[in-house]
C-alpha cells in the first residue's frame, strides 16, 4: 500500500464533488464520528505488543483514522471498490435462520457477498504469510470499518428497504431516514467529538469486557439483526425526537463501546500471540 494519506484525500476530493452532484447521497455504516469511536476504543484496549506489530500497518495514521478508509475508497473507480466490496458492508436478513445459507455458501476466499464472509476474508490476508505487506495493510483497514459495521444493527437489516435507506422520516424535523438516523444522526444528537463521546463511554470494567468477547462474529451479526427487528418494530411517528433519543441513544452507545471492545479483541487475537482469551482477545474459537 502506497501513500495512504494521498489516496485518501483524492477520495474526499471525489466524495465532495459526487455529493454536490446528487440530491441524494447513499448512506454507508456508521457515519465517519461512530467509526471513529469504534478504532479509538479498540486502540485503547490493545496490547503492547499487538501495538507494536499493527505500527507498519497503519501507514503513519493511527487505529481510528483508518477506520474510515473504506468507506472513502468508495469514491475509487478501481473495480475492486465499484464492484466487489459494496456487498461487504452488511447482510440482509429478514430472519436469523437466513443466516444459514451464508454459512453452507461458497467459500469466503473465492467470492464474497457480504459483511459476514467479507470479515472472514480480511482475517485470512492477515493471518496469511503470504499475504504482501500491501494486501495487509489494505484489509486491516477494510477490517477496522466492517467490525464497526456489523455493529450498527440495520446493516443487518432487511433487503426490502435497503437496510432501512428507504424507510422516510423526520428527526428533529429533519427530513432523513431511518438507516441514516441509526448511522450518525443519533450520534451527532450529542454534540461531542469522537474522542469526548469514547471517553464518556469506553469501561474497565473487566467483567463486561469479557461477555463481549465472548461472542463470535455470526454473534455480533446475530445481535444486530435482532436489534434491527426491534428498531423496525417501532411505531412511526411524523417527527422522532426526544422520546426516541431516550429510547435508543443507549442502544447506540452499547454497540459502539461493543464494537470497539471486540476490535481490540480480534485485533489482539491476530497479532499478539500471548493475549488472554477473553480478557484481552476473542477466543480463536469464536472467529465464525
Amino acid at each position: 500500500m502506497h501513500n495512504h494519506k494521498a489516496a485518501r484525500f483524492i477520495c474526499l476530493i471525489f466524495t465532495c464533488l459526487f455529493t454536490c452532484l446528487l440530491t441524494a447521497s447513499p448512506v454507508y455504516g456508521w457515519g465517519k464520528n461512530g467509526h471513529r469511536i469504534v478504532g479509538l476504543i479498540a486502540e485503547r484496549h490493545l496490547t503492547d505488543t499487538a501495538k507494536v506489530k499493527l505500527k507498519p500497518l497503519l501507514g503513519g495514521d493511527t487505529l481510528p483514522e483508518i477506520t474510515t478508509w473504506a468507506d472513502e475508497m468508495r469514491s475509487s473507480p478501481e473495480a475492486f471498490w465499484q464492484k466487489e466490496t459494496p456487498r461487504w458492508h452488511y447482510i440482509n436478513l429478514d430472519q436469523w435462520s437466513e443466516f444459514k445459507q451464508y454459512r453452507a455458501s461458497v467459500p469466503y476466499t473465492k467470492a464474497v457477498t457480504n459483511i459476514y464472509n467479507a470479515i472472514l476474508r480480511c482475517i485470512t490476508v492477515l493471518q496469511s504469510e503470504q499475504s504482501s505487506q500491501s494486501e495487509r495493510e489494505k484489509y486491516l483497514r477494510i477490517l477496522t470499518h466492517l467490525v464497526g459495521d456489523a455493529h450498527q444493527p440495520l446493516h443487518a437489516g432487511r433487503a426490502a428497504d435497503r437496510g432501512g435507506n428507504n424507510i422516510t422520516l423526520y428527526f428533529f424535523g429533519e427530513r432523513t431516514n431511518l438507516h441514516a438516523l441509526w448511522d450518525s444522526k443519533l450520534i451527532e444528537s450529542e454534540k461531542l467529538s469522537f474522542t469526548e463521546f469514547s471517553d464518556f463511554i469506553d469501561t474497565g470494567d473487566s467483567d463486561l469486557i469479557s461477555r463481549y468477547l465472548s461472542s463470535s462474529i455470526s454473534g455480533w451479526l446475530q445481535e444486530s439483526q435482532q436489534l434491527a427487528t426491534q428498531i423496525y418494530a417501532v411505531k412511526a411517528a411524523p417527527d422522532q425526537r426526544w422520546q426516541y433519543l431516550y429510547d435508543h441513544l443507549p442502544t447506540v452507545k452499547q454497540r459502539l463501546l461493543q464494537g470497539g471492545i471486540r476490535l481490540a479483541g480480534l485485533l489482539n487475537l491476530l497479532f499478539d500471540p500471548k493475549a488472554r482469551a477473553g480478557i484481552h482477545a476473542i477466543p480463536a474459537n469464536k472467529l465464525n
